[in-house]
């Protein structure tokens, strides 16, 4: 039996429900010990034992290496079986795609890079996905039955529960196309997709602030975006426009035209498109965010005033987000980070002047530490969570996502 027959029987022939939810918990908490387990689940001894059994002979969890100190006889900590499975995970940009095929941890086992023009229609990229994942499993010795799902890490917001964008948005062509559809003609797979700044921001909380319960998080690059996680989850509001930050205006006497057909969007001002755009109405070349920040490493002295009043926007919506959510929290990533403390500093200084002391005497705001892999990451982490960390909350392949 694969690894998706595995996780998508709904009929409890291979897994009962019982065994399931128990799985849940190894998979949420890590490496546990039996005893862990029966205080969790609030089962019996016998019962705990009954339905691990089933889990070992589905290859689901493993012994580790691992021992908790008893009185008696040391009991081996159980843990995920993290080579049980694939993810195939997707980072689709405006100007590049990257797949990967992970584990469970998640960990990068092999990806392909290909350049990417939104513009095209949604079906040429999708093909050029499908052929890159039909490239990299032979790298990696697995069937596609192995893979449980897809996770599509997109630069636009998404309608969550059916896995489509919606406008307005640079993907433009990709309006209510049925993305999961596709990807079930062909293989037969569950797909999920979502936000790039909120799959960046659960690849960061999940690697580095795990114990951050109020978490916000704020993409810096070409375009901007944010992300938002509660408590462990991602707060995506009731149509996915959660943390949409990009889109706050502004109060600026000459407030510039947003891609979006706003005025005075902070897009539109701190943007890498929109500092690409006034460099080169001084004659400087840049095109987006990676040009801005080659031209700042240069020291052109335009640039960093640029970016040192790029800053002063962000913090302006960032006081505004730390006033309303009161996050322990703020990691700014993306390109422009890169820029460092000529970015950071203007928003520090914009939240601490216009939050009160409340708000701020904890308040860490902080570079980003995951890197250009943080949507590969985040789209792998979406998969795990709703295919086999959530699995005790509704049974996978009745419907494409879970009960929160």
């Amino acid at each position: 039996m694969s690894a998706r027959d595995v996780i998508t029987d709904t009929s409890g022939t291979h897994l009962p429900v019982e065994s399931r939810d128990l799985f849940s918990l190894i998979a949420r908490n890590g490496a546990v010990s039996r005893s862990e387990l029966e205080r969790l689940s609030g089962s019996s001894r016998t019962t705990v034992v009954q339905r691990l059994g089933m889990l070992f002979n589905a290859n689901l969890v493993r012994e580790t290496e691992k021992v908790l100190p008893t009185g008696g006889r040391p009991s081996k900590l159980l843990s995920l079986n993290e080579e049980f499975a694939l993810i195939a995970a997707v980072d689709v940009g405006e100007s590049q795609t990257r797949v990967a095929l992970t584990d469970l941890t998640p960990k990068i086992l092999a990806e392909e890079v290909f350049a990417t023009d939104l513009d095209d229609a949604p079906t040429s990229i999708l093909e050029q996905i499908a052929a890159c994942l039909e490239r990299l499993l032979p790298q990696v010795g697995r069937p596609m039955d192995d893979v449980i799902g897809v996770g599509l890490c997109l630069p636009s917001r998404i309608d969550y529960k059916n896995a489509r964008v919606f406008g307005p948005s640079v993907m433009h062509g990709w309006y209510d196309f049925d993305i999961r559809g596709w990807f079930r003609d062909r293989y037969d797979i569950q797909v999920f997709a979502d936000n790039d700044v909120n799959l960046m921001a659960l690849a960061e909380y999940k690697t580095y602030w795990p114990d951050e319960d109020c978490f916000f998080f704020i993409k810096a690059g070409t375009g901007i975006g944010g992300g938002f996680i509660s408590c462990g989850e991602v707060y995506r509001g009731g149509r996915g426009a959660a943390a949409d930050i990009g889109h706050i205006q502004l109060d600026l006497p000459n407030p510039p035209l947003c891609r979006c057909g706003k005025l005075g969007c902070l897009e539109a001002y701190s943007g890498g498109w929109a500092i690409a755009r006034d460099l080169r109405a001084m004659g400087i070349e840049a095109r987006n965010a990676r040009d801005v920040i080659n031209v700042v490493k240069r020291n052109v002295p335009e640039a960093i005033q640029l970016i040192r009043a790029a800053g002063k926007g962000f913090g302006e919506v960032t006081a505004n987000v730390v006033s309303v959510l009161n996050p322990n929290l703020v990691v700014v990533g993306g390109t422009l980070a890169e820029a460092g403390e000529h970015l950071m500093a203007g928003i520090r200084e914009l939240v601490n002047q216009r939050c009160l002391p409340l708000a701020t005497q904890s308040l860490q705001i902080v570079k980003a530490k995951s890197g250009d892999r943080a949507g590969i990451l985040g789209a792998a982490h979406l998969v795990f969570e709703e295919q086999l960390a959530g699995v005790g909350r509704c049974r996978v392949g009745e419907r494409g996502h879970m009960a929160r």
